[in-house]
């Protein structure tokens, strides 16, 4: 009779854990985050005072009118992008101050 093998990938054990203690999405907006400026490039991020989620929602606070203005009209763009990075829906909205 065989037993049955209880091992796992390190992978696969740390996924689990993320998911028992509810952190996996967390760690989603964390990688958002970091993020910021490999997909929106240097110039915007310089100019991006602060990041944070509240629920699906990214915060972005800009130190620049005009270019609030302008990226609010590539809103829908910039989350598609955004979440094409993360490899899943992590943004559902942003909110530019």
């Amino acid at each position: 009779m065989k037993r049955k093998s209880n091992q796992t990938t390190l992978k696969a054990a740390i996924e689990r854990y993320l998911e028992a203690f509810k952190l996996d999405s967390k760690m989603d907006q964390m990688d958002v985050k970091s993020s910021w400026e490999s997909v929106m490039g240097t110039p915007i991020a310089r100019r991006t005072k602060d990041l944070y989620f509240k629920d699906k929602t990214l915060f972005v606070l800009l130190d620049s009118s005009v270019l609030r203005e302008e990226l609010m009209m590539g809103k829908t763009r910039i989350i598609q992008l955004l979440n094409e990075h993360a490899g899943k829906a992590v943004v559902e909205d942003i909110v530019f101050k």
